[in-house]
């Protein structure tokens, strides 16, 4: 059996965070799913500037979303990651080290996905 993809490895590990009510982890995974998922958004315009014209089932509103892999999912992850720390740094430089250690912990939660 395959292992999973790094985004159902995510999905799985979100529904335990929020079992073991695990905060850090919870709001981490819950920001870099719906990062994930504005990756997959298919591109409002094609190269020409024209909206996509091919709709899939449904209504012809509706366009498939992009396929990511999961070296894709891992870039998502690793920017997640540095906006934290960026974050981390302007919490420290403002003196709120509680806000800080918050943001610290979240990335530690996704450093585990990058290894």
């Amino acid at each position: 059996m395959p292992s999973p993809s790094l985004t159902e490895r995510l999905r799985r590990d979100l529904t335990q965070a929020m079992k073991d009510r695990d905060r850090p982890a919870i709001a981490a995974l819950r920001q870099t799913l719906a990062a994930i998922a504005n990756a997959e958004a298919p591109p409002l315009h094609d190269t020409r500037g024209q909206l996509p014209t091919e709709p899939v089932v449904g209504t012809a509103n509706e366009v498939a979303r992009l396929a990511l892999t999961d070296a894709d999912v891992a870039r998502v992850v690793h920017a997640e990651l540095a906006e934290r720390a960026r974050a981390v740094d302007e919490y420290t430089a403002i003196g709120r080290p509680a806000e800080a250690a918050a943001v610290a912990a979240e990335a530690t939660v996704l450093r585990r996905y990058l290894a």
